[in-house]
């Protein structure tokens, strides 16, 4: 952490921190969930999922993962280009 920050000042940034992080997984968790559930799940008649609703479930979340990791690579690749462009100034 920084080297300014007493030792009870780094541990509770590193607390905020993961306590935030954990909040922001399950925010994206509960979207893809809401998400899949809303785009794919249309018959109440059973308490079972039909296999037409499990496939799209997996290929739902399959696409949000991939998409959420898509994100992830981009975002560290911008965030490395505007460090080196402002390591240059």
């Amino acid at each position: 952490m920084d080297a300014g920050l007493t030792p009870a000042e780094s541990r509770e940034l590193d607390q905020r921190l993961q306590k935030r992080q954990v909040k922001e997984f399950m925010n994206v968790f509960g979207n893809l969930v809401d998400n899949c559930f809303s785009a794919c799940v249309d018959d109440f008649t059973s308490k079972a999922l039909s296999g037409r609703e499990n496939g799209c479930i997996a290929r739902c979340v399959v696409k949000s993962m991939s998409t959420q990791t898509r994100l992830g690579e981009r975002f560290g690749e911008l965030n490395a280009a505007m460090t080196a462009e402002m390591q240059r100034r």
